[in-house]
């Protein structure tokens, strides 16, 4: 992964008590394809997230639900040269049908099993062309539904 001089070195922040360190500074996708107003052209968003990788930025922010599905696939390509280097937090679970029409609800008021999670991780890891998911990112998201009942 290319870095820029030492003048531009980015700060790290350890993430909770797993020991994953990430970037000081995150990059939250969404803007780049749904929620603030027409998505960019997706060389230009390619681009950008690439530029931000060079600066020092290894932690970036997706959902399923942007686009629907389109953000996660636009981080997938522009992170893949840099896979190894980078974290990727992604939010799953919203009622989206698989023609990407957003239902009314969400997982997170259901009762969350294994094979659910195991669902929506897989469809994420596709978006994002990723082989494998921390499984302590899961735990963290299904101790976090479970205290929100």
């Amino acid at each position: 992964m290319k870095q820029l001089g030492k003048e531009n070195d980015m700060k790290k922040r350890a993430m909770g008590k797993s020991g994953l360190e990430v970037s000081a500074l995150g990059f939250g996708c969404m803007g780049l394809s749904y929620g603030h107003g027409p998505a960019i052209e997706k060389q230009q968003a390619i681009a950008m997230i690439r530029t931000a990788v060079e600066r020092g930025v290894t932690f970036f922010d997706t959902a399923e639900s942007y686009g629907p599905f389109t953000n996660e696939e636009l981080v997938g390509e522009a992170l893949a040269p840099h896979r190894d280097g980078v974290v990727i937090a992604t939010k799953f679970g919203f009622d989206i049908a698989p023609d990407g029409q957003r239902r009314s609800g969400s997982i997170a008021g259901q009762s969350i099993s294994s094979r659910l999670l195991k669902r929506h991780s897989n469809a994420s890891r596709q978006m994002l062309s990723i082989s494998s998911t921390s499984t302590a990112s899961i735990q963290t998201c299904r101790s976090r539904m479970s205290r929100a009942r």
